[in-house]
């Protein structure tokens, strides 16, 4: 399989999914500005949304959006019980948490990157997030994960970009459940490792 990412993006989920499985994979890294690989090709033609994450299976198959791509491979090895069985309540759950992070923190955060919205309008995306990250936080204070006491594909995702935080000086103390969590994901093996590569990748 071939990973297409970017550093600092979404594409880090997928990414540390594929390191929780030990699944083989290369790692491709985007220009998200030119929309080349790092070997040259053009990865509008692998992906002609234009941006990451992409997953080319080994049939020449491309897998796109996040949520997506970690369910799929959460299914390659359902022993590692990093999403529930299809077709259980508890997978219809973690759709519902994804479906969350994709609508509410994702598309939350990512106004905040354009430099041309003003800080008045930046105010109001902020303090819909706030409300968002007190709802996580209830969770978090119950529960080491957001399905239980296992970690899951939703906590990748959920890690993933809750980092983004610092970009825009949200500060996380404010929800301590949060900062436990976000410490709790970011001590793992595989997000240490994965972290690693893609800054090895820059």
């Amino acid at each position: 399989m071939k990973l297409y990412f970017a550093p600092e993006t979404c594409s880090l989920s997928p990414h540390i999914v594929l390191r929780e499985l030990a699944l083989p994979f290369e790692l491709i890294r985007v220009d998200n500005k030119t929309k080349k690989t790092a070997g040259g090709d053009d990865f509008l033609a692998i992906n002609p949304k234009g941006y990451v994450a992409a997953l080319q299976i080994d049939n020449g198959e491309v897998l796109t959006e996040g949520p997506a791509i970690v369910q799929y491979l959460a299914d390659l090895k359902p022993e590692a019980g990093l999403a529930p069985a299809n077709g259980s309540w508890e997978r219809v759950r973690l759709q519902e948490w994804l479906n969350f992070i994709t609508s509410e923190i994702h598309a939350g955060l990512s106004p905040l990157f354009n430099s041309a919205i003003p800080d008045q309008v930046k105010a109001i995306f902020k303090d819909k997030l706030y409300k968002r990250f007190d709802q996580i936080a209830t969770t978090l204070e119950a529960n080491d994960f957001l399905l239980g006491e296992q970690f899951g594909v939703a906590d990748a995702y959920l890690f993933t970009v809750m980092r983004w935080n610092k970009f825009f000086g949200i500060d996380l103390e404010r929800w301590p459940a949060i900062v436990r969590y976000m410490e709790r994901i970011g001590s793992r093996a595989a997000v240490q490792s994965a972290i690693a590569a893609e800054i090895a990748h820059a």
